[in-house]
């Protein structure tokens, strides 16, 4: 699913609430059937993964940069994930899983690298991307997004670019206390606002381009 809306609509306040990191005021969260302040953050940890916009990478090896939720990752599960996302070539360019990673020497696009291969590691049922791609070019964003997809779990994406409600099954629009659910189709058909946010889009597009 993926999430879009003007800035300040409450797209990230809804992943945080959906990953237990903010208690609702009102009603409950629940996370496979579970309300969510009930869970033991050890549980939690293993039941969902958020990315946020800005990456958390530490001084370290890349391995450990990258295993960080999931330390009993073998080489071989980290070359599937490094692949899958497409961050071969910064792994190759810092010189492997052992060398040491220097946060500061890294752009915010390949912290984003990182952060999306460690979440793509263990077999959390929920993963929540809050604007986790911002910083990739579309090609990029598009390989990590399919890479996720394709796992047996659900994905939720605060959409950065509208191109990630194209690709997505169901569509939540936010604006403020107003939200909107439905199809890529359904939404086009009957949101005002969906259609704008899809316009936008592409004069944007049509600007860049000439």
């Amino acid at each position: 699913m993926a999430v879009v809306g003007p800035s300040g609509a409450g797209k990230s306040t809804l992943t945080a609430l959906i990953a237990g990191v903010l208690e609702p005021q009102a009603d409950q969260v629940d996370l496979g059937g579970v309300p969510v302040r009930s869970l033991g953050m050890d549980r939690l940890s293993r039941s969902r993964v958020l990315i946020p916009q800005e990456a958390y990478v530490f001084a370290g090896t890349l391995r450990e940069n990258l295993a960080y939720l999931l330390p009993t990752a073998t080489t071989p599960d980290l070359d599937a994930a490094v692949h899958a996302i497409g961050a071969d070539p910064l792994a190759e360019r810092l010189g492997g899983y052992d060398a040491a990673v220097n946060p500061a020497l890294l752009s915010a696009g390949e912290r984003q690298l990182i952060a999306l291969v460690r979440a793509l590691l263990p077999p959390a049922r929920l993963v929540l991307l809050d604007e986790a791609t911002c910083h990739l070019d579309p090609s990029a964003e598009s390989v990590a997004e399919r890479a996720f997809a394709s796992r047996p779990a659900t994905l939720i994406v605060c959409a950065h670019r509208i191109s990630s409600a194209l690709r997505a099954d169901l569509v939540l629009v936010m604006d403020g206390p107003r939200c909107r659910l439905g199809t890529h189709e359904q939404l086009l058909a009957d949101c005002a606002l969906y259609r704008d946010l899809i316009g936008h889009c592409d004069r944007a597009t049509a600007e860049v381009r000439n």
